[in-house]
């Protein structure tokens, strides 16, 4: 799911071709068809301009890039327990959710953990990983790549210092991305936190993209479904300095309710 431009008439367009989104009568997440997301991606090619929808040779990669380290580096000045265990000298593993071809692992992730594990579905992306990774001279920081769906991924418990989802979660029905954030919620270990990087409509609606089969949610939406989940928001920001016309794209910092 990437950044769409986003235009008032509750149109898209990812820049490679028309896309139509549309609010439903119905809850939007209905409408998510997993094989279609499937099917989709699967179409598009393994790059940098592919899974950014046609803006890889614009100024957003590296304008995502800056306001992910700047993020992470904020909300650890703003929670000590996390950014205790980044000080620390254990292992700092990280999990990127919704990996496509490594970009967010190879330009942001590989810069503060000592291993990734990446979860991407979309095989043609899944096989590009290594790739990317010893393009830039970070393979040593791979750590496990899970070739399955959010909805599958089922990870280990106190494994991870975080866990990252940028454009991905629209991927996933409401009630599945409730299940998945629960599962996250029980893989990072004592201070670790969940980022989740995404879309967010302009209104209090949802709204279905029947391309990519996707929903971008409404801030007020997330934040319902991360309480569901027993997530507590700690830190939030609107990134900063993206191409004209695009969704909002907002940064969340989570930690489990139950963390004492």
């Amino acid at each position: 799911m990437p950044p769409d431009q986003h235009q008032n008439n509750n149109s898209s367009n990812n820049g490679s071709a028309a896309t139509s989104t549309a609010i439903l009568d119905d809850a939007p997440d209905s409408a998510i068809s997993y094989t279609d997301a499937i099917d989709y991606w699967t179409g598009v090619p393994a790059t940098v301009d592919g899974v950014l929808g046609g803006f890889g040779n614009t100024s957003l990669p590296r304008t995502d890039v800056r306001g992910s380290l700047q993020f992470i580096r904020s909300v650890r000045r703003k929670v000590p327990a996390f950014d205790e265990i980044g000080k620390g000298t254990a292992l700092k593993r990280g999990c990127d959710i919704g990996a496509g071809i490594g970009r967010v692992t190879r330009d942001v992730l590989a810069q503060v953990c000592d291993k990734v594990d990446l979860v991407e579905p979309v095989l043609p992306f899944a096989d590009q990983i290594e790739v990317e990774l010893s393009r830039a001279n970070v393979l040593d920081k791979l750590g496990t790549i899970y070739r399955v769906g959010m909805q599958d991924f089922y990870p280990e418990k106190k494994s991870y210092w975080f866990i990252w989802c940028q454009w991905c979660v629209g991927q996933l029905k409401d009630e599945d991305l409730v299940k998945f954030l629960m599962r996250c919620a029980e893989a990072v270990v004592d201070g670790g936190l969940i980022f989740v990087k995404e879309n967010n409509t302009s209104t209090d609606e949802d709204e279905f993209d029947s391309t990519d089969s996707s929903v971008t949610r409404s801030d007020s939406s997330f934040r319902s479904l991360f309480h569901m989940a027993g997530l507590e928001l700690l830190v939030t920001e609107i990134q900063q300095g993206l191409p004209a016309g695009l969704y909002p794209v907002r940064s969340y910092a989570l930690r489990p309710f139950n963390y004492s």
